[in-house]
């Protein structure tokens, strides 16, 4: 167990000290979605360094942690004090340095002795690792030319178009059509006649967008919003799109969770997962979500990765139009995401898949069951907090939960707590109630 998250020289000097036997996971960033992961290769003895940026530089020691000790630094994530962590510590953040990146991952690799797998929790991430490439380490997804196309939001639903998979109506703006990768389709006065109020702005590519304006899509209500915020993004050197706003019917987002190898879609692992519960309901982030029968969204989706020519884990978004009554592509992230366990506990381990397709490790699904994901935290605040929502967990399922016998019975698994690995749900409450911001819920 990672009980301290290091410094980069601590880091290394830890690992210069140890031996693996196989390949080194490279996890990143080390919060939610970082944890699912590691727990899922800790399931079949991979060792994870988990590798994030640092978080609040004052205070000395991590959270968790006593403050003087020696080599620790702040970082308010949940997967350095997992069992599945075997180490944890600090590299530059590739959005401020990425050659400074490059070179600590490669010193990282150095110090183990032995190559790495990289594993990218969040865009930056992942597309961090594929754009630096550093020296020893193998990416088990596609290089960066491939993510950058599914990423970009022209080029996806331009290959929905062509290949006749619904997304919302959408049109690229005139205003920031210098940024931008494709053709625009109208300028503001069109796209507002055309869509209305409120209407959604989305970037190409919503790295930047997400640094200017701290989220990857801003909801308009007036002409005077909607020129306000592509005025800024012009400013920001960023091309983006307007985009209807769904009428969604809530519960019925769905989503295909899947491992994309080399050979292509035809021989994919993949989970339909569909977030019955959000917090907030209508537009928050997941917080329970149950695996699916729906083939209409796996086969929309893997047409779309086969289009790209991606392999990878990913996550393919869809959302149900109620006024069109047919479920439209929202989105692809190329990399595990916040709920990444549902499909690991349903019988499709999706990072060891990846795992060993670029290494000597073995690993076959033995097929799917039926599964739920809950995140309590969410779930619970969620409860509390509004009183229109009803509890869709059972008596049976909370016994189980409180008691720990969800991990040994039952369809139900969880995002962090777990009694097996106590210290990251610990750590959980340590950060909700101090003063100051957990940066990444995922």
């Amino acid at each position: 167990m990672a009980a301290q998250f290091l410094s980069t020289e601590a880091l290394l000097e830890a690992l210069a000290d140890a031996s693996f036997d196989r390949p080194p996971a490279l996890v990143s960033n080390a919060h939610v979605t970082g944890l699912g992961v590691a727990r899922a290769l800790d399931a079949h003895d991979v060792p994870v360094i988990a590798l994030d940026r640092a978080g609040d530089a004052e205070g000395g020691g991590a959270a968790g942690t006593d403050s003087g000790e020696a080599g620790a630094v702040r970082h308010d994530g949940l997967a350095p004090p997992s069992d599945a962590v075997d180490f944890a510590g600090a590299v530059s953040y590739p959005l401020d340095d990425l050659d400074g990146f490059r070179d600590d991952v490669e010193a990282v690799v150095d110090a183990a002795g032995t190559e790495a797998v990289a594993f990218g929790c969040m865009d930056e991430w992942a597309l961090a690792y594929a754009e630096a490439d550093p020296d020893g380490v193998r990416l088990p997804f596609a290089g960066i030319d491939t993510l950058d196309d599914v990423l970009n939001k022209s080029s996806l639903y331009a290959a929905c178009e062509a290949l006749g998979v619904p997304y919302p109506e959408t049109y690229r703006l005139a205003e920031t059509a210098s940024a931008a990768t494709r053709e625009p389709d109208a300028g503001v006065d069109e796209a507002a006649a055309a869509l209305g109020f409120p209407l959604v702005v989305k970037p190409e590519l919503k790295r930047d967008f997400e640094e200017a304006f701290g989220t990857n899509v801003i909801e308009v209500a007036d002409r005077g919003e909607f020129e306000d915020v592509v005025a800024a993004a012009s400013d920001e050197g960023i091309a983006v799109m307007a985009q209807k706003r769904v009428d969604i019917a809530t519960g019925r987002d769905h989503s295909l969770a899947s491992y994309v190898p080399p050979s292509g879609t035809g021989d994919a692992l993949a989970v339909v997962g569909n977030a019955a519960v959000r917090y907030p309901q209508q537009f928050g982030t997941s917080c329970l979500v149950e695996t699916a029968d729906e083939p209409a969204i796996a086969e929309r989706a893997l047409t779309v990765l086969d289009d790209a020519g991606y392999h990878g884990i990913s996550e393919a978004e869809f959302v149900f139009d109620a006024d069109r009554e047919e479920y439209l592509l929202l989105d692809v992230n190329t990399r595990p995401w916040k709920w990444i366990s549902m499909p690991v506990a349903a019988g499709a381990n999706l990072p060891m898949a990846a795992y060993a397709a670029v290494t000597d490790a073995a690993y076959e699904s033995g097929g799917t069951e039926p599964t739920r994901w809950v995140s309590l935290r969410d779930y619970l605040s969620l409860l509390a907090g509004d009183d229109a929502f009803w509890d869709q967990l059972s008596t049976a399922d909370w016994r189980r939960l409180v008691s720990g016998a969800f991990e040994r019975e039952g369809d139900l698994t969880t995002g962090v707590y777990r009694p097996s690995d106590p210290a990251p749900a610990a750590k959980l409450f340590e950060t909700a109630f101090v003063d100051r911001d957990y940066y990444c819920s995922c």
